[in-house]
């Protein structure tokens, strides 16, 4: 905030600048008049020679990048000259345009020359320079490690969508309500300037460390006057010189022009093969009989899973051909850093799984007798011959528990040919498991999420029978409730009205009442016995249903666990930005009191202006939103499993309905776009020509360097072949 007699400056300031004693000359952006940013120093050269530089752009010359691209990023606007360090004293008093700083011993801020009673309060904000080589950059926001292409997309099936429903209707009322308490806010404070310039100052710190490089490089460019021509022998070395680079040039333009054309068209032709019968397969597993109806990825954890490896096969060479752009802009350019993270973090998890599945498939083949042999105990043991116990158990007085005998003795006997009828089928299929075991421990060589999802289904299809009998009982038991609650409102005179869905008043005749009577007297005795087979078979079904979520879970980390991105917060957490925090520092008193020119301590020198040091840091992604994709999907299976209206389902033996494949693997397609590349897009993409990205001349600049080797060329050019076009990976 500024006024007319009391302003703030505010000078950025890069931590990493020279602490010599040498003069020097700032150079950076100057946002306002009280707000500039400092890339660097130039030493050694005179404040106009460098003014004229960077009118003249010679000190952008040899930049590998046109440097309109990364000047519009920073505001459009160009570095200028924004004072002096360690020159001579100022006698003229303070001026915001030109500033004169001083190093100070033992501290990486300099002092600002201004008296206090210039009117103007200091804020040296100091930063530390990301560096662009390293991919780390600044962020007001937090990096997304997800594609957010997905609510419109995929949207939600039961049970979700009433949990969608009603995170989106709190959603508006958060917003409603948020809105209301602007309208009572008493005192609002806009946004000032300097608030406002602060996502461009970010950015201007994160494209600060190349622009410095590129300055510091043509530093001897400044004030140089043209040499002299050179001399006979410095000709014919130059000439040498350029002919052994003219003959290394040519025979890399011979290798992209006859050899690599030839290569990259079977490599192309090899991959559009894969990527058409990838498509093939994928169309196959979302083909759907009727419209409404589920697909095969729908049912099968294994058709799932083959879908999500080859979405990410076909998602992988638009990813590589996006990284490889990147290398024609800036590395200050920051828009594909996290499309980098996920592409390295899905090859990453990747590998892991292969190395996993291979290890885990060679005990498995080592050993397929041996584990086949204890799954077909451990089914027999818990699905069939454990189950047959716990019926014949209910048959009889369970805990003490009359129950029903002629009832019990039916129901029993009737799961129980049930049961028999099962073993006898998978009898059957006994000599061939063991077969089965091995063809899933081959598939562990594609990696360990595929046995995964095969056992998932080896046990969705070996417990079929628990699931009939549960339905069976929770259909019997439901029935057999609400007729009880239908006769009770029967009694009391009462009615319910479906239209209103209400209960109303109703009068019945003697016949009605005394039929009504005995049917609930009957279903009533009745209900115990009933109820108990009914709490068996849900309690299995509950036990089926978390041991499958336990699998899904395994495979959502195999598939989604944000590896690549904890490497990188242990390794270099500014590569991974969640914002920038303001940290007030300690102003040491030689910033506040300057030291007396004549050495003479009793003389009183004037104060300097109130100083303030502030340090700017980036505050790395919190594991809250690293792991946020979890956090969603932990709170709606919550939500889901743990509500009142799923206890409510199981006490009145409603059917709970299952969590739909489509919302349990949302997390695990969240790494992938909601359209996929098509095949002819990818073509596009392989083939696609365009003119080299190296070129000779450079922000208008030949790439002829006029310091001390005149004449010499591929000054900041690219490291490839100046060829006129060619594929992506050739550039």
């Amino acid at each position: 905030m500024t006024s007319r007699k009391h302003g703030l400056m505010r000078i950025f300031w890069p931590s990493d600048a020279p602490r010599d004693p040498l003069p020097g000359v700032l150079v950076g952006w100057r946002n306002s008049e009280l707000d500039v940013l400092v890339i660097g120093i130039l030493q050694g050269v005179d404040a106009r020679n460098v003014e004229h530089a960077l009118r003249m752009r010679t000190l952008f010359r040899g930049s590998p990048h046109p440097i309109e691209n990364i000047l519009e990023r920073c505001g459009n606007q160009v570095p200028q000259v924004l004072g002096t360090i360690n020159g001579p004293a100022r006698q003229n008093g303070f001026d915001p345009k030109m500033l004169s700083l001083q190093t100070v011993k033992k501290s990486k801020i300099p002092r600002v020359e201004c008296s206090s009673d210039a009117g103007v309060t200091l804020q040296i904000i100091a930063f530390d320079r990301p560096d662009p080589k390293n991919m780390q950059y600044l962020s007001l926001t937090p990096i997304s490690l997800a594609l957010g292409d997905k609510r419109s997309a995929y949207g939600s099936v039961p049970p979700f969508d009433r949990i969608d429903q009603d995170e989106e209707l709190e959603r508006k009322r958060k917003e409603k309500l948020a809105e209301k308490l602007k309208l009572h806010t008493v005192v609002r404070h806009p946004p000032t300037q300097k608030e406002l310039a602060l996502p461009t100052i970010i950015t201007q710190i994160n494209c600060s460390a190349e622009i410095e490089a590129l300055m510091q490089k043509n530093i001897g460019l400044v004030g140089v006057r043209v040499k002299r021509h050179l001399s006979v022998s410095e000709r014919m070395a130059e000439s040498a010189a350029n002919l052994q680079q003219f003959v290394i040039l040519w025979i890399k333009s011979a290798f992209v022009h006859y050899i690599w054309p030839f290569a990259s068209q079977l490599f192309i032709l090899g991959l559009m093969m894969q990527r058409v019968a990838a498509e093939g397969i994928i169309q196959l597993l979302d083909w759907r009989p009727i419209p409404d109806s589920a697909a095969l990825k729908d049912i099968s954890a294994t058709a799932q899973q083959v879908d999500i490896r080859l979405q990410q096969f076909c998602y992988w060479p638009a990813q590589y051909i996006t990284l490889q752009r990147r290398r024609s802009e800036w590395d200050s350019i920051t828009n594909s850093h996290p499309e980098y993270i996920r592409f390295f973090n899905s090859l990453w998890l990747v590998a892991n799984d292969i190395i996993i599945g291979i290890a885990l498939g060679s005990y498995i083949i080592e050993n397929a007798d041996y584990v086949g042999a204890q799954v077909n105990h451990l089914v027999n043991a818990y699905a069939v011959e454990g189950l047959q116990r716990v019926i014949t158990w209910l048959m009889g007085w369970p805990a003490g528990l009359k129950l029903n005998t002629e009832l019990a003795k039916f129901l029993g006997d009737l799961f129980l040919w049930v049961i028999d009828y099962w073993a006898s089928v998978m009898s059957q299929l006994q000599p061939a498991l063991p077969h089965i075991i091995r063809f899933i421990g081959l598939s562990s060589f594609a990696g360990a999420s595929l046995p995964i999802s095969m056992f998932s289904d080896l046990v969705s299809l070996l417990t079929m029978h628990i699931y009939s009998f549960y339905i069976a009982s929770a259909r019997i038991y439901n029935w057999q409730l609400t007729i009880i609650i239908s006769l009770f409102h029967l009694f009391r005179g009462k009615k319910r009205n479906v239209l209103r869905n209400r209960i109303d008043s109703c009068d019945y005749d003697l016949d009605q009442l005394l039929l009504g009577t005995i049917l609930f007297t009957l279903l009533f005795f009745l209900l115990p016995t009933v109820a108990v087979f009914y709490t068996t078979f849900a309690g299995a079904r509950m036990a089926i249903i978390f041991l499958k979520a336990a699998l899904d879970t395994w495979l959502a980390c195999l598939n989604h666990f944000p590896l690549f991105a904890l490497m990188l917060r242990i390794k270099d957490s500014r590569r991974l930005p969640g914002g920038i925090r303001f940290e007030l520092c300690d102003t040491p008193a030689t910033h506040l009191t300057p030291p007396s020119p004549s050495g003479d301590e009793s003389i009183p020198e004037p104060f300097n202006a109130p100083t303030s040091h502030i340090l700017l840091r980036s505050i790395p992604l919190p594991l809250s939103h690293t792991f946020t994709q979890y956090a969603h999907l932990t709170h709606r299976l919550r939500k889901h499993y743990l509500s009142p209206r799923v206890f409510l389902c199981l006490v009145s033996g409603q059917f709970v309905p299952p969590i739909h494949r489509k919302n349990l693997y949302s997390l695990q397609y969240s790494m992938l776009p909601a359209r996929r590349v098509g095949v002819g897009e990818l073509w596009r993409l392989l083939a696609e020509d365009g003119p080299s990205q190296n070129v000779e001349k450079a922000n208008g600049v030949n790439g002829l360097a006029v310091g001390p080797q005149q004449g010499k060329r591929l000054q900041g050019r690219g490291k490839g072949v100046g060829v006129g076009g060619g594929y992506w990976w050739s550039r």
